[in-house]
């Protein structure tokens, strides 16, 4: 079997599929690159088991095989190259020699048999949705998802799929983010949990992307089809807690401010907070916020005052300051609100302003206990 491919092409691609291979794979076969060769038509699989990336990629060639080619020396050796020509040569002494203008590279090969098949999909539901958008919405979320193995549906993304919009929801018991398109629908209702690590690597490809992008799920695995790449992944079992019902309903008391203003001012503040709790108080009254943080142990303390725009009654609530650094960093608008009901109760944050059409973004941010 022999092909011939542009290396700065190849290379552009492998670093795609590369980002899904593990450090430390319990499967030797897995540190590899399948090369499944079809004519001129070259599919090229990663897998961690869990999820498997194709690209299909177009060579020079008339001939057909597989192999497995190690992923890391690969990718390493086509970073060094120059733009130009390559020529893989599968040689019978168990190598795949590359050739390039200036040598020869010779690499051990594992047979294409022995890389695990893709799972296909049975009678899946299909909806389709553009790229960047898809790219937003995971990164609008994602960073609110847990890390905490006991409860695995908490540890991925909510996909909820209707007639009439998709949500997306992420949230790891102390932080929530619910975004919704209005613009984009699917076919029929459906639901989901994306595990993490495929969505970081859908981020990176998709983002600015005009692509349309067909995702196809059933109850175990999804799908994600775009360009000429393909990617399978399983889906998180288990039900999605109901977090509409953690959503206060009722919110008079209603904070307006500048993002920026904001969130520099519980920067510099909770540097002044106790290091376990980095818990920040926020005072308001009138047209007056103040921001303050006190680390008893070390008689450390940081007290603000900035100017908001403030409806309601008077109220003191304490939050930690890394979550509601989080959220405001991850919103993109020039002002914020930020709307509360009790000292106990979950506040409610979302931007006022730079929005799309059809795009909104709910966050929720519980309180932890001010101890007076």
């Amino acid at each position: 079997m022999k092909f011939i491919v542009s290396s700065s092409y190849l290379l552009k691609q492998l670093q795609v599929l590369g980002g899904i291979i593990n450090n430390n794979n319990t499967l030797p076969i897995l540190d590899n690159f399948l090369f499944d060769l079809n004519g001129n038509s070259l599919n090229v699989s990663a897998s961690d088991l869990e999820t498997t990336i194709v690209s299909t990629l177009t060579v020079e060639s008339s001939e057909k095989g597989s192999v497995c080619i190690p992923a890391r020396l690969l990718l390493d050796t086509l970073k060094t190259f120059p733009e130009q020509p390559l020529t893989f040569t599968v040689e019978d002494n168990h190598t795949v020699e590359i050739s390039s203008n200036s040598g020869k590279y010779a690499l051990a090969y594992a047979a294409g048999e022995d890389f695990p098949n893709a799972v296909e999909l049975k009678d899946p539901s299909a909806t389709i949705i553009q790229g960047d958008i898809l790219a937003t919405a995971i990164s609008k979320t994602i960073f609110a998802a847990g890390n905490d193995d006991l409860r695995p549906v908490m540890s991925g993304v909510f996909f909820q799929l209707s007639t009439e919009d998709v949500t997306f929801v992420a949230t790891d018991a102390h932080k929530l983010v619910k975004y919704t398109r209005a613009d984009v629908s699917a076919n029929q209702a459906a639901e989901f949990i994306m595990p993490k690590k495929p969505l970081n690597l859908l981020k990176g490809i998709l983002a600015g992307s005009e692509e349309d992008v067909t995702i196809e799920y059933n109850e175990s695995n999804a799908k994600f089809s775009f360009d000429n790449t393909e990617m399978i992944c399983r889906l998180i079992d288990g039900k999605y807690p109901n977090y509409e019902a953690v959503i206060p309903k009722e919110n008079p008391n209603k904070l307006t401010i500048d993002r920026n203003q904001f969130l520099n001012s519980v920067r510099r503040v909770s540097i002044f907070s106790n290091k376990t709790t980095h818990q920040i108080r926020l005072k308001i009254a009138g047209a007056e916020l103040n921001v303050s943080a006190e680390d008893i142990d070390y008689s450390n303390k940081a007290d603000e005052r900035l100017t908001c725009d403030y409806q309601g009654d008077d109220i003191q609530i304490g939050f930690n300051s890394r979550f509601l650094t989080e959220m405001l960093n991850n919103l993109t608008s020039d002002e914020v609100s930020l709307e509360m009901s009790l000292p106990n109760r979950a506040g409610i944050l979302t931007p006022v302003d730079g929005l799309d059409e059809g795009e909104h973004v709910t966050m929720l941010v519980m309180p932890v206990m001010l101890n007076n």
